[in-house]
Order: C-alpha cells, then structure tokens, then sequence
C-alpha cells in the first residue's frame, strides 16, 4: 500500500485537519501522479457537512486535481512517468451499462465511482479525494494537460469548467444564440468564457450590481442586475438558453419569464432545498427547464483541448492547505473571484 498525507474532516461537524491513509499499490492499469494543485469546489463544503446525503468518514475531499506522473502500471499505455496529469469528479464507471457505452460515466446507470465520498466498484472500498499529496486512479479517468495551460488555473476546469462546458456543447449553444449566465461565481465566470468563445451573445443576470464590471472583463455582453424592474423588464423573453449556476434557493418561475418561446432553463447549480415550479411557467411559451452533471471523460479531454487552444483558464485564488477553513468561509460568502485553488506543497 501506498502512504498518503491528506486533510480530512472525521465528521460533519468537524474542521479539515492533517490524516493520514493508505491508496492501493499501483496496478497493471493504473497511474501514481503527485498532486500539486487542487481546486475547492462548493460541493466540497456540502458533502462534508452532508448538506446532500449521508457523506462516507473521514472523508478527503478534491476533485479538482492535477500533478505530474510518478508511477504507471505494466500496461498502461496512455502515460508515462513525468506527464502531466489530471483527475476530475469520477475514478471509474461499471463500464458495461448504456450510458457508459455512450461515453457518459458520469451517468452510470450501476453507479459511477465519485474522486471522493464514494466506493470503488466493489461498494467496499471509500475512495478519498485531491487534498492530499498523491492519488492512483485506472488510466482511463486520468486525463492529459498540455503544457500551454497554466497548471494553477487548470485544476477547476476539472469540475467547474467541465460542469458548464458539458450543457453548451449538448444544447448546441453558439452562434446566433442568446445566452444568459445566472449567477457569477465558480461555475458562472467558466459560462461566461466558454459561452462567449463558442459565439453566444452572453449576458450576465446577477442580483449584485459590483459585479458587471467583472462580467464585461471576462467577456459577457451585457449584463442585468435582476433585483432593477426596468432591466427585468427588458429582458423579459429575451433568452435562448439560461445557464443557471446557482446553489443557493431562487425562483425558477422569475428567470423562465426571461426566456424566448421555447427557450431552455439548465440548472447546472445544486441548492440543498427542491425547486417549486408552477406549471404556467413552462406552459406558457414551451418552455424546458432541464439539468446537466459534469461531462463524460472523452469530453473533459475535448474541454481540456479546446481550453489549450484557446488559451482558456480559471480566475484564481491560490491558498496554502491550512488556510483551507478560511478559504470556506469566504467561498460561502461569495467573496473568491473566482476559484480557490490549494498548493499542495503546503500539505
């Protein structure tokens, strides 16, 4: 077995502190890479306070993850020592189901096998997460980074970039298009980029006026402050697609009104609370309100691809391991722009 340094939360109500733990030796099919950053994710803070369900303790959290290869099994043949290397949301899949087939794992109809929280496909073994200094993973959920990128401001693409880069390219979001980006933070300023780089007239609805300044930096087109009446008003039926990236409670019903006749609402953001929806407000002009997961692993290889070409990044925030409790506390406020991401040199 392999020693591996971490932090952990050993309960739900516990803070993040050093653990230490076993990962499996390397297999015929596996690689060892060295983690060297990883991105906190909102979902981080909600699965060790099992805001969502029963979490799995001590629980290390990260999914966000990229290093350097340390270590490859005998026949793996995608990586060799020194590549750079990433890992997002899953580390297996049953691999035999349809939705496998179709190069969906992150939609396994027997149950994906989660970075973190979860268990392996023996439903025994808890798998454990990126805050910690090194992970082996089945070559095939291990993904390749170019060079071009830099390697700090890759490690959210992992989840947030994937997370709003998967809905876009499904709904065909481009050219022509009328897109608006609900909420400005971790997973919106990635929609805004992705939206605009695929050719999208984007605008940025948000309830806070301080932020349009940031929305027109990172390229949206316009921008609504949603709690303005006159600007409301003007926007109403006037989207193609809405990518709703919030995870706090909101109104449906309010941001369908801002939709063309069969225009498309995608929640892509996770409130711990069920929505209620009205039935008038998708009667009332064809309109679907749908939702999206993150992306299979041939698609966060095409996102990883397309960003390297585009030169396409995460805003960032970089923090050492033990400033990680602060780092929450901020990120519950909204007060990161627009990812924090750990260097875990620190651990």
């Amino acid at each position: 077995m392999i020693t591996a340094k971490a932090w952990a939360a050993q309960t739900p109500t516990s803070e993040l502190a050093p653990w230490q733990f076993e990962r499996r030796e390397v297999g015929a099919h596996d690689v060892q890479f060295d983690i060297q950053y990883c991105g906190v994710c909102h979902s981080d803070l909600h699965q060790i306070r099992n805001d969502w369900f029963e979490g799995i303790f001590p629980m290390v959290p990260g999914h966000e993850i990229v290093g350097k290869v340390v270590k490859v099994g005998a026949h793996v043949k995608k990586f060799k020592v020194g590549d750079l290397a990433a890992v997002g949301c899953l580390v297996d899949s049953c691999r035999t189901c349809s939705s496998c087939n179709d190069g969906l794992e992150q939609y396994c109809l027997n149950g994906a096998t989660g970075t973190y929280n979860s268990r392996e496909q023996d439903h025994k073994t808890p798998t454990y997460g990126g805050y910690s200094n090194t992970i082996v993973v089945n070559e095939d959920f291990v993904l390749h980074i170019s060079d071009k990128l830099d390697l700090t401001a890759t490690a959210p693409l992992l989840c947030a970039g994937i997370t709003t880069y998967s809905p876009l390219r499904h709904w065909k979001v481009g050219k022509g298009h009328k897109l608006a980006v609900l909420g400005l933070g971790g997973l919106g300023h990635m929609a805004v980029k992705f939206g605009v780089a695929f050719g999208a007239d984007v605008t940025v609805l948000s309830t806070s006026p301080k932020k349009e300044a940031d929305a027109k930096k990172l390229g949206a087109h316009h921008f609504v402050v949603t709690t303005d009446p006159e600007q409301v008003k003007k926007a109403k039926g006037s989207f193609d697609f809405i990518l709703d990236t919030v995870s706090a409670e909101h109104d449906l019903s309010f941001y369908l009104s801002l939709l063309k006749v069969n225009g498309s609402l995608i929640c892509v953001g996770l409130p711990s609370s069920p929505f209620s929806l009205p039935a008038f407000s998708v009667v009332g002009g064809r309109k679907s309100v749908a939702g999206s997961s993150i992306g299979g692993i041939a698609e966060t290889q095409e996102m990883l691809d397309f960003c390297a070409e585009k030169g396409i990044v995460s805003d960032i925030e970089l923090i050492a391991m033990k400033d990680i409790q602060s780092a929450y506390d901020r990120m519950i406020k909204g007060d990161v722009r627009y990812r924090f991401v750990i260097d875990m040199a620190t651990l």
